[in-house]
């Protein structure tokens, strides 16, 4: 596959870092981190404007047609911008369900929304620290969902979601409607993420699969979320590699630049090694949609990222020294969202366990 991005798709990617440089304000989104239930309309707005909701979806259904490399272009643009709603991948992971669900009736009725904005979707799959649980607590029966998926991301602001159950002949994919389920706020360290536990209660809703056809779904729904969310942290961890560049370059100790010393060079060398095979492994990753082979790509990139990202935020912060832990300084938004991102999607543990899984006896 290649890693080389072609001119329409290094277009999408000046255009998005461009427009969010523009519109994003680190004011704006310090002022998100106490209140809970509120997010970046901002954000959400451009990402309206520009297209970026309808992206992913087939032209069909009023979309754009384009795929998961685009997609995650796009999505490194936002990590760097460290933006304020989380509402692309957990959409994008609902836009997958729809196309490649049983009900097209459904996803005729859902796709255009999503691709306009007009709606909003999220995913709730995982239960406790099992992110697709074989025996999920939320049922399934008589078209009605019952139970609790406990804080999804989007939770407190989605119209729908895709929710992954347990039904009589075993599990499903079902998209049931937000506007009367119970919502309670997840109070967290990043309160623009909107961490909500949802209460379904004889819940209307609709099978998108079910059985083994449900969990094969669910899996490339997770995947193709990891992805995206990979290239997010790709973009959050360059960002945090140039912030840490530029200050080495003018903060001055001992009459030189703090980047002359060796403490402090390697440090910002090895975090450009690291971001670099994130972003490697992202498009890598990205290429590979469809093919066998994308759920390992997908597992690769979620790993690497995920490193790359969390030390890129402890480094950096660690290159300013006691300024790098200010509020004013903003670097905490950056070790807020890696936080967040290594968890969305599977932690680090559930994909080097799914990596294994599926090496042992390979590489032997």
């Amino acid at each position: 596959m290649s890693i080389l991005h072609d001119e329409g798709q290094v277009a999408i990617a000046t255009q998005s870092r461009r427009v969010l440089d523009a519109r994003v304000s680190k004011d704006r989104l310090l002022g998100l981190i106490e209140p809970v239930g509120r997010y970046d309309t901002v954000f959400w707005d451009t990402a309206i404007e520009q297209g970026w909701t309808a992206l992913a979806i087939p032209e069909a259904h009023g979309g754009l047609g384009l795929g998961l490399i685009e997609l995650g272009l796009v999505a490194q643009a936002t990590g760097a911008a460290t933006a304020g709603a989380p509402f692309l991948t957990q959409g994008y992971g609902a836009v997958r369900a729809l196309v490649d669900g049983a009900d097209a009736d459904l996803a005729a009725a859902w796709l255009p929304r999503l691709a306009t904005g007009e709606a909003i979707a999220t995913v709730a799959l995982a239960e406790g620290n099992a992110v697709l649980p074989p025996q999920p607590v939320v049922s399934y029966a008589d078209g009605r969902l019952t139970g609790v998926k406990p804080a999804v991301t989007g939770g407190l602001a989605a119209d729908c979601a895709v929710v992954w159950a347990m039904g009589a002949q075993g599990p499903v994919l079902a998209l049931a409607e937000l506007g009367e389920v119970g919502r309670t706020p997840v109070h967290s360290f990043d309160n623009s993420r909107l961490y909500a536990d949802l209460a379904f209660a004889a819940t209307p809703a609709r099978v998108l699969a079910q059985g083994a056809a449900a969990r094969n779904l669910a899996h490339d729904m997770l995947a193709r979320m990891a992805v995206v969310t990979a290239h997010e942290q790709v973009g959050g961890a360059e960002a945090l590699l140039f912030i840490a560049r530029d200050y080495a370059l003018t903060r001055k100790a001992f009459g030189q630049p703090i980047g002359a010393f060796q403490s402090v060079k390697h440090r910002i060398a090895e975090l450009y090694g690291l971001v670099e095979i994130a972003r490697a492994n992202a498009i890598h990753a990205a290429a590979c949609e469809g093919t066998a082979d994308f759920a390992l790509a997908a597992a690769d990139a979620r790993i690497s990222a995920t490193d790359a990202y969390d030390t890129a935020a402890r480094d950096c912060v660690q290159i300013h020294g006691g300024i790098g832990v200010t509020w004013d300084a903003g670097l905490h938004l950056h070790m807020r969202r890696a936080r967040s991102l290594a968890i969305e999607q599977g932690n680090l543990l559930f994909w080097e366990d799914y990596l294994v899984d599926h090496l042992v006896g390979e590489a032997a």
